[in-house]
């Protein structure tokens, strides 16, 4: 039994909070921190058994540190925004608490994804004799555990690794985003970067793209190559791959309201000067879009989510696609969040359940493929997340 305390009151703040809630022998104290009382406060109220909230600026190193020492919690599980992970990290360091994220860090004048960062924390962590998971979102965090699960039983190598992310839901709304605006805006109109033969590859944004054929009557759909957090620490721990990208589903009309955006100025990071003051363009946008926490009520259909993988098996090729399937509606009825939230926010209650447990142990950075697949797939599947195999024909061009 454990406490926890919770960064973050949005979308996936809510399934994480709720999902812990769900697990009390192994969370048995919870506490939800965010800038706005008023939001870990809406979520506690939609619980079944009590928790303790609180008000805290993540950005602020004291305060997070005052926090921390006050409530003495086994592990902070950070559900804030990227920028904030560092500061987050130095007062659990601070304070002696245990540490796990589901984005890595991007320093808030530039959209990059790079985990030098955070890797740069490891003898800090080390050291104190506490552990810091990075990424244990989906992608990156399933996409990891399904890529070490693959090289542990249905691979003796991997030469090619697709991770292939679909969301095939539809909101009604004329423009919105599923997570954050301003992040997700930041990573879809970067640079594309993919991994090839040991060298990291470059594109312009969204120029690559393929037909992809997803299971289960999801149908063919148009995939994007983007860079993504994951393709950096997999090529690192699986050195044998030779390939390695990352793919996005965009529907159409979603593309075109970006490209007006883009071309208007309206996805600009940079500040500009408006009536005598400084505004970032994007913040700004994210102002006007809708708070995806309220798609929940909204969103129908499903995503599909997973790892296409070719390599040898016993001296043979073999190609096998790893993926799960997850319903936007039934999330909104358990948990009140939209299947995007929830595919973030159900692997992050599950990361700390490892680290709570004891089942993944060790102080010092890591990444979740560093550790044994087999207890986070288990756990998956009983909360909520199954998965399939499936062997297929060829892997992707």
């Amino acid at each position: 039994m454990a406490k926890v305390l919770i960064v973050g009151a949005g979308g996936v703040g809510q399934v994480v909070t709720h999902k812990c809630a769900q697990v009390p022998e192994v969370f048995s104290d919870i506490v939800l921190a965010s800038r706005t009382l008023a939001k870990c406060e809406r979520i506690a109220a939609q619980l079944d058994r009590p928790i303790a909230v609180a008000q805290v600026d993540a950005d602020d190193r004291a305060a997070m540190t005052a926090l921390l020492e006050r409530e003495r919690p086994d592990l902070v599980i950070n559900v804030a925004l990227p920028y904030q992970d560092l500061p987050i990290m130095d007062a659990c360091l601070a304070a002696g608490v245990h540490y796990l994220d589901t984005a890595n860090y991007e320093p808030p004048e530039e959209a990059k994804f790079e985990y030098s960062w955070q890797w740069a924390y490891q003898d800090r962590f080390r050291d104190r004799g506490l552990i810091a998971l990075l990424g244990s979102g989906f992608d990156p965090g399933v996409t990891n555990v399904y890529t070490a699960y693959i090289r542990k039983h249905l691979l003796d190598e991997i030469h090619e690794l697709d991770i292939i992310d679909c969301n095939a839901g539809d909101h009604g709304q004329p423009f919105a985003t599923n997570f954050n605006p301003e992040i997700n805006i930041r990573e879809v109109t970067a640079e594309g970067r993919y991994w090839r033969e040991g060298a990291w590859l470059s594109t312009p944004p969204l120029s690559h793209r393929r037909r992809f054929d997803f299971p289960e009557g999801i149908g063919t759909r148009q995939i994007y190559l983007m860079y993504h957090e994951e393709l950096e620490s997999l090529v690192k721990h699986f050195p044998e791959i030779r390939r390695a990208r990352f793919w996005m589903t965009f529907s159409d009309n979603y593309l075109k309201h970006l490209e007006v955006l883009r071309n208007v100025g309206m996805t600009r990071i940079d500040p500009v000067m408006y009536e005598g003051r400084e505004i970032i363009p994007l913040k700004f946008l994210k102002a006007l879009l809708p708070d995806p926490a309220s798609l929940g009520p909204l969103t129908k259909g499903r995503t599909c989510i997973g790892c296409l993988a070719r390599g040898l098996k016993d001296g043979a090729e073999r190609v096998v696609y790893l993926y799960n399937i997850c319903d936007h509606e039934a999330c909104y009825r358990e948990v009140q969040s939209q299947a995007i939230s929830y595919t973030t926010g159900v692997p992050a209650m599950i990361g700390a359940k490892q680290i709570l447990t004891g089942t993944w142990r060790g102080p010092g950075v890591f990444n979740l493929e560093q550790f044994d697949p087999d207890p986070f797939m288990a756990d998956l599947n009983r909360h909520g997340l199954p998965w399939t195999i499936q062997d297929v024909a060829q892997g992707l061009d």
